[in-house]
């Protein structure tokens, strides 16, 4: 069966002209541009970096990833329509509210085509900053088996699952493998309090001690940006995961600016309002293709990381239902339709239509 709309499974094999190797995220593949090619950009298209700053075409695919693992539908539907499009309409939307409230920039300069940005190379913070306003999910889970501890954080006895916490919680962790970082272990993602990143400043590449009230102040108030637009559409946010990181502006200046994504489905859990009033917890998130997986599959190899062997073998061997595919699909271009306000694009032919673009309008494809 063919769908109308194009589903970009394969994001790391078009012709980019680059001399390094192709970053090949879950979701998105970055191509780094040649210093010539950055260069000409920056003056043709009159971006506002530094004149000799290093730019990467980030494609962003239509795959799903959940449990650290992709997973595919019936019929050769290996993604999910539309979710590349709109993850990256969400994203941007929320960037550019963020850039006109005076917060920070983002790591995007430009946006070709739906899937496609144009972003700087910036110096990650070494952090994945987490942001809760409910405790729901593996914080649940924990708190249930009676931790009470996070982060350095202590909570109150007594919370019920999807309950509202008294204030937003902070929940850091490492985003990659830190190390030489006391009591920290080295492997990818794992919690970390406050005055471990205080004692490590640098550990996690921030540029100065102080710099990590500035990453806390950014995340605070991009957290209440995006929670007051959704309160209008009766949307709730839930918490959400940011990432932040260095650049230089066009005088040279170093600054903090928001990068990879925020505020998406992906990245962020979100609530039906009306549905919660009446004591519902409704995913508009990509916490509702989690749960699907967990009420299909054998919940604890899908959460315990001692059978990973088993988890991959089980996301390789089975194929989603396409109606489940396409229902996935429709929670994301809702939700994308919802916050932006406007259709969402989705192309037929994305991979051919992304090429032309960059040939015609960038002339960055290789010949």
């Amino acid at each position: 069966m063919s769908h109308s709309l194009g589903v970009l499974t394969s994001n790391n094999d078009l012709p980019v002209r680059t001399n390094k190797t192709v970053h090949n995220g879950k979701v998105r593949s970055v191509y780094w541009l040649n210093q010539a090619d950055s260069a000409r950009l920056i003056k043709e298209k009159n971006y506002d970096v530094a004149a000799d700053a290093e730019l990467a075409v980030m494609v962003i695919s239509d795959r799903i990833s959940a449990f650290e693992c992709l997973w595919r539908g019936e019929n050769g539907l290996d993604g999910i329509p539309g979710k590349g499009a709109a993850l990256n309409a969400i994203s941007a939307h929320w960037f550019q509210l963020f850039k006109e409230k005076g917060l920070a920039d983002s790591h995007i300069l430009d946006v070709p085509h739906p899937l496609v940005w144009i972003v700087q190379k910036a110096k990650p913070v070494m952090i994945e900053a987490i942001a809760r306003n409910y405790i729901t999910g593996s914080m649940w889970r924990a708190y249930n088996k009676g931790e009470r501890e996070f982060c350095g954080e202590r909570l109150a006895e007594g919370l019920n699952k999807d309950q509202k916490l008294p204030e937003l919680l902070i929940t850091p962790s490492t985003k990659g493998i830190i190390t030489g970082v006391p009591g920290v272990p080295e492997v990818d993602d794992v919690n970390i309090s406050r005055s471990d990143i205080e004692n490590n400043y640098a550990a996690f590449n921030f540029n100065s001690v102080e710099d990590i009230q500035c990453y806390e102040q950014l995340l605070r108030q991009g957290f209440t940006v995006i929670s007051d637009e959704l309160a209008k559409l009766d949307q709730i946010f839930v918490d959400t995961k940011f990432e932040f990181g260095y650049v230089k502006d066009a005088s040279g200046q170093q600054k903090m600016i928001y990068m990879d994504e925020v505020g998406t489905p992906d990245s962020s859990r979100i609530w039906d309002g009306e549905a919660l009033r009446s004591g519902v917890v409704l995913e508009k998130s990509k916490e509702k293709f989690r749960q699907i997986l967990l009420d299909r599959f054998d919940a604890d190899i899908l959460t315990n990381k001692d059978r990973m062997a088993e988890r991959y073998a089980l996301a390789e061997n089975n194929e989603l239902p396409e109606a489940v595919m396409l229902d996935i699909s429709k929670t994301y271009t809702d939700i994308a339709e919802k916050i932006t306000g406007q259709k969402l694009l989705q192309s037929a032919e994305p991979k051919a239509e992304i090429i032309d673009i960059l040939d015609r309008e960038y002339g960055i494809i290789a010949k």
